[in-house]
């Protein structure tokens, strides 16, 4: 299975790199993983917002393969426990689907182009997150998805 992470903005802090690094290192017996980052859009005028985000929408876009399963990461999606989630790769990967790819937007949040894209809108909860934390989080998830699904143990 091929999963990559697209996300708005550029990593910067040394821990969540190492964080990131350390993740990745581990889905490497599980799958084929990569990270895109997309440049953000500086936010100069908060009234330009909806443009900023379909700038941003538009190099999604340009980097995601046709035939990927698309999942975006977004407040209103639908929350999964670890298990569920788990399932629901697992259910994916059983429709004969190969190649998975999760969106994080950025500041502003998704392009409505790019959440029509979605064949699943996923949510870690009703708050907002910093995209680095997200993808920390996402990664972790996409990792305890795999034990759960290899049976596996794991820490709880």
């Amino acid at each position: 299975m091929n999963i990559r992470i697209i996300s708005v903005g550029k990593i910067k802090e040394q821990y969540t790199k190492d964080a990131l690094k350390e993740y990745e290192k581990r889905l490497t017996s599980f799958c084929s993983f990569s990270y895109v980052e997309v440049q953000a859009e500086p936010i100069l005028d908060e009234a330009l917002n909806e443009k900023y985000k379909e700038l941003e929408a538009q190099r999604i876009i340009q980097v995601l393969k046709p035939n990927s399963y698309v999942i975006t990461l977004e407040i209103a999606g639908k929350m999964l426990s670890s298990e569920d989630f788990a399932s629901k790769i697992k259910e994916i990967s059983n429709d004969g689907i190969n190649d998975i790819t999760f969106i994080i937007g950025g500041a502003n949040g998704l392009a409505k182009s790019v959440t029509d894209k979605a064949d699943f809108k996923l949510s870690f909860s009703k708050m907002t997150f910093t995209h680095q934390m997200v993808k920390i989080l996402l990664t972790e998830q996409i990792y305890r998805a795999f034990k759960i699904n290899a049976k596996e143990p794991y820490h709880r």
